[in-house]
């Protein structure tokens, strides 16, 4: 006994480790991301879905398809001309496009829509001739080019 405190063997307990892992704060970074991703993901799909073709690309072949493709024509000062209708070479509204290539796509959905662009023509008029056709219904878009020389 030392200085009045009497001294007791196994009062003490003896403290053992725990051996787990705390994974709150895991869940918690996790359901963060979470939603930053379902946030940002709408936001990372822009533009419009085209397939370029190679630079050295092979004509398409039609695959025993009778009709010929639909052709949306863009011409130096930015008219629009469609390849179907009564006047093929009268330039064309873009609101008369979107509904005549509506109704085209709805009774055709496998129909190739192709767009034709003058070598002068800003590439922005050629994008928005892309989008409009995207937003009457047209799955895919292809680009006409001249073969290289």
């Amino acid at each position: 006994m030392r200085s009045g405190i009497p001294l007791r063997r196994g009062s003490r307990r003896s403290r053992r480790q725990v051996a787990e892992i705390n994974v709150v704060p895991y869940i918690d970074v996790m359901l963060v991301l979470l939603v930053i991703f379902m946030i940002t993901a709408p936001l990372l799909r822009t533009g419009v879905d085209i397939d370029l073709p190679d630079a050295e690309a092979n004509p398409i072949a039609s695959e025993g398809e009778s009709a010929e493709p639909l052709v949306l024509s863009v011409d130096a000062e930015g008219l629009w001309y469609l390849n179907v209708g009564d006047e093929p070479d009268s330039p064309q509204s873009r609101e008369e496009v979107f509904i005549k290539v509506s109704a085209i796509m709805r009774r055709e959905p496998s129909r190739r829509v192709m767009v034709a662009g003058d070598s002068a023509v800003p590439y922005r008029e050629v994008v928005q001739a892309m989008a409009s056709l995207q937003s009457a219904g047209v799955p895919m878009v292809g680009l006409m080019t001249e073969p290289p020389q």
